[in-house]
C-alpha cells in the first residue's frame, strides 16, 4: 500500500489564507446575545470590556472569508500547520467494516490539540489591541495549555480559572500552563465572588465550565488592562477553527474521497465545527448530501436531552445569555475525564443547525468511549484524549453499521487531541474503577428551571 493511501501532508503554502465564516451561510440570523440583567440585546459596549474589538467583529460578520493575519499564519507554521489527515486501515480492518475512516491530526503542536487555531489569532488581536492581560476558564486543560502558549508567544500575561475536577484530575496540564507562563487556579476559587459562593455551598465542588468562565468574567471586568478570552462556543472562536475543515478538503480531494459522514465530539463545539463547517458550506448550499454525526457524553447530554432556548452563558449569570441547546445552566456537571465537554450549552450555529436538522448528536457514556480510544491505540498507535475518544466511538459505530449494510461509506472524524496528559482516564478504565453518569431527566428539567427569556 502506497504512503499517499495512507496519509496526506500538505505544504505550508496550501495553509488556508482565510478563516470561513459560516454565518455567511447559515438559513437563518442567530438570535442576538441578551444583557443578563436587562434581557435586551447586549450594547456593543458591554461585550468590548471583555473581548477584543476584532473578535467582535467577526462575531457579527455575515463576511464569508475573513483574512488570516500574516504573522498568524506564521505561528501555525511554526507549530504545525498544515496538519496530516490519516486513514485509519488498521481499525477498519480490525472492525471488518467496508468502511474507509479518515481522520484528521490536531493532536501534534506543543499545546497537543486544535485549541491554539484560535488561540493565536486571539492573542494577537489583543496584542494589537494592548491588552495587558487575559483572563480564561478551561475544563481539562487544552483550552488554557493553548491560550498559555499563545500568551507566552505575543508577550501577555494571563490567569487561568481550571474547573477543579481536571486540575485535580490532570496535574501535568496545569504545569504546562505555568511552564508557559500563566497562572492557574483551581474553579471554583476563592478569589472572585463567584467562587466563594460556589465554595461555601460545597468546599470540594468539583467545578464546571459554567462556573470557571463566571470566574474568568468577574475577574477581567474587575481589573484594568485586562480582557477575557474564550476558546469555544462563540462564532469568532469557531471561524478560526476552519482552518481544519478547509485543509481536510483538499487532503480528501488527494485521495480522491468525499466523506458521507462528518464526526466530532462537542463540548462548546468548536474542534465538530472546525472540521465541519467548510464541508456544511456546500450542504447548506443544495451541493453535498453528507451526514454530520455530533459526539457528547450522557453525563452533559446538552443537545440530545436538553433544550433549544436562551440560557446564560455562565453558571453565575453574570454572562450574556445566548440561544442554544442547553441541559441548565444550573446543572452540574459531573466529574467525567472529558473536561473539555463539560459545558452546560453549546455554539450557537451549531444549535441551530441541530435543530433545524442539518446535523444530528449522539451520547456516549464514559466507559465506552475509553473503551474505543483503546482500540484506537491498539490498532492505529495514538492515545487520544477522552474528549477525542467520543468522536472515535461515533465512527466505530458508523463503520459497524456500514459493516451490517454491507456499505462502502466513507468516514472522516477530528482527532482533537492527544491523551498523554490525561492517562489517569486509560488508568481508571483499566483499573474498572471508571464511573459512568448519566442524568435522571427530571435534575435537566430542574437545572433548566422556568426560561429567562420567552422563545
Amino acid at each position: 500500500m502506497s504512503r499517499t493511501e495512507l496519509k496526506s501532508v500538505l505544504g505550508a503554502d496550501e495553509l488556508p489564507r482565510d478563516y470561513y465564516n459560516i454565518l455567511h451561510d447559515l438559513p437563518a440570523q442567530l438570535p442576538p446575545p441578551l444583557d443578563p440583567k436587562t434581557l435586551q440585546p447586549v450594547s456593543p459596549e458591554a461585550l468590548l470590556r471583555l473581548f477584543a474589538k476584532e473578535c467582535l467583529r467577526q462575531e457579527v460578520s455575515t463576511q464569508e472569508h475573513i483574512p488570516i493575519p500574516e504573522e498568524v499564519r506564521e505561528a501555525y507554521v511554526r507549530l504545525g500547520r498544515p496538519t496530516p489527515l490519516q486513514r485509519a486501515k488498521r481499525l477498519e480492518q480490525r472492525l471488518g467494516t467496508p468502511a474507509k475512516i479518515f481522520f484528521k491530526r490536531e493532536d501534534l503542536n506543543p499545546a497537543g490539540s486544535h485549541k491554539p487555531n484560535t488561540a493565536l489569532a486571539q492573542a494577537y488581536y489583543h496584542r494589537e489591541e494592548g491588552t495587558e492581560r487575559l483572563t480564561t476558564e478551561t475544563g481539562a486543560g487544552q483550552w488554557g495549555s493553548a491560550l498559555s502558549l499563545a500568551a507566552a508567544l505575543f508577550d501577555i500575561d494571563l490567569t487561568v480559572y481550571m474547573t477543579r475536577s481536571s486540575y485535580d484530575q490532570k496535574p501535568y496540564r496545569r504545569v504546562l500552563m505555568e511552564v508557559y507562563g500563566a497562572e492557574v487556579h483551581a474553579s471554583p476559587s476563592p478569589r472572585t465572588n463567584v467562587g466563594r459562593k460556589f465554595l461555601q455551598e460545597d468546599e470540594s465542588h468539583p467545578g464546571s465550565l459554567g462556573i470557571a468562565i463566571s470566574e474568568a468574567v468577574e475577574d477581567c471586568v474587575t481589573h484594568e488592562g485586562t480582557k477575557y478570552s474564550l476558546g469555544s462556543v462563540l462564532n469568532h472562536v469557531l471561524t478560526h477553527q476552519s482552518v481544519i475543515g478547509q485543509e481536510a478538503k483538499l487532503q480528501m480531494e488527494e485521495f480522491d474521497e468525499q466523506p458521507d459522514y462528518l464526526v466530532g465530539c462537542i463540548g462548546g463545539g468548536s474542534n465538530f465545527a472546525g472540521l465541519a463547517y467548510p464541508f456544511m458550506r456546500d450542504k447548506l448550499r443544495g451541493k453535498s448530501r453528507a451526514q454530520f454525526v455530533a459526539a457528547e457524553p450522557k453525563a452533559v447530554p446538552s443537545t440530545t436531552k436538553g433544550e433549544y432556548r436562551y440560557d446564560y452563558a455562565d453558571t453565575g449569570e453574570t454572562a450574556p445569555l445566548i440561544k442554544m441547546y442547553s441541559v441548565g445552566h444550573g446543572y452540574q456537571c459531573p466529574p467525567i475525564h472529558a473536561g473539555g465537554l463539560r459545558y452546560h450549552g453549546k455554539a450557537p450555529s451549531m444549535s441551530m443547525l441541530i435543530d433545524r436538522g442539518f446535523m444530528r448528536s449522539v451520547a456516549y457514556s464514559q466507559n465506552e468511549v475509553m473503551e474505543a480510544g483503546i482500540l484506537f491505540a491498539q490498532t492505529e498507535g495514538i492515545v487520544a484524549a477522552p474528549e477525542s475518544n467520543h468522536a472515535i466511538k461515533a465512527a466505530i459505530e458508523l463503520a459497524l453499521e456500514c459493516k451490517r449494510n454491507n456499505e462502502a461509506k466513507t468516514i472522516l472524524f477530528n482527532l482533537s487531541g492527544h491523551g498523554l496528559l490525561d492517562l489517569k482516564a486509560y488508568q481508571d478504565k483499566l483499573a474498572r474503577t471508571l464511573v459512568d453518569y448519566e442524568p435522571d431527566p427530571a435534575k435537566i428539567i430542574a437545572a433548566l428551571g422556568p426560561s429567562p427569556v420567552p422563545n
